[in-house]
């Protein structure tokens, strides 16, 4: 059976701040991509979060950003790759060290936001992002966009990546995701991410924000867990997928 792992972020509440509704949307996906605490999340909800996942059987992914709670790590920081390196070692060593005191393992890491579009082109915040993850356990999978730093600085480092394709997030002709700040870059419309994501997985194929076609053969599919549909999208999409002999399987 063909199979593609669904992946959400989420664990992204903080103090009185709530966001996302993450115990329903996990009985729809194979893979949690959590807030370590720096563009979001705090101790108590990134362990709620971590539990949450053990017990429905979700692989747990550590989800490291830019220092930056105002910004939601949207946001681009001038970082030494140096300084980055340690953010993320920081971030992915306490949400490894959380999710094996829950009985969990930690299986992916995923960059957050700003972080994760600036190592698609600066090699040294891939490398930094990659050398960090590698030295707390060389086994983990990297997540990120073909034909991209973080690509090539994973299979340099000897680790396994997983091509990812976003569910609700427009495309340009090139790859690269558009820009949040412009019109419809986020698609809320449950029947249009679903119609997406069933094009990326049985035909490796997406219309673009710029008219063209991308061919792309995703490994992971990413659902944000802030979109508004978030629970009734990954809903949707394991009901056509598996209508279509798909299994929603974690890597």
């Amino acid at each position: 059976m063909i199979s593609v792992d669904l992946n959400a972020d989420i664990g992204e509440s903080f103090g009185n701040y709530s966001t996302g509704n993450d115990s329903m949307i996990m009985d729809f996906i194979s893979s949690a991509n959590i807030a370590c605490g720096f563009h979001a999340g705090d101790p108590v909800v990134i362990a709620q979060t971590v539990r949450m996942a053990v017990i429905k059987g979700v692989a747990i992914g550590a989800h490291p950003g830019y220092p930056d709670l105002q910004g939601f790590g949207r946001r681009s920081m001038a970082l030494s790759a140096s300084e980055v390196y340690d953010y993320v070692l920081y971030q992915v060593g306490a949400l490894k060290s959380i999710a094996e005191s829950e009985g969990g393992k930690l299986s992916h890491v995923k960059a957050h936001g700003a972080l994760y579009n600036d190592a698609v082109r600066n090699r040294e915040l891939a490398e930094a992002i990659i050398g960090a993850s590698k030295a707390l356990d060389s086994s983990l999978v990297i997540y990120g966009l073909p034909n991209s730093e973080i690509e090539n600085a994973t299979l340099r480092n000897g680790m396994r990546f997983a091509l990812e394709a976003f569910a609700d997030r427009a495309y340009y002709k090139d790859g690269t995701l558009v820009p949040r700040k412009l019109k419809d870059s986020v698609i809320s419309d449950i029947t249009e991410v679903s119609d997406r994501v069933e094009g990326m997985v049985l035909s490796n194929r997406i219309k673009t924000y710029d008219g063209g076609l991308l061919i792309i053969r995703p490994d992971t599919v990413c659902l944000h867990g802030d979109n508004m549909h978030a629970v009734e999208i990954a809903r949707e999409i394991n009901t056509r997928l598996s209508a279509n002999g798909i299994e929603i399987k974690s890597l």
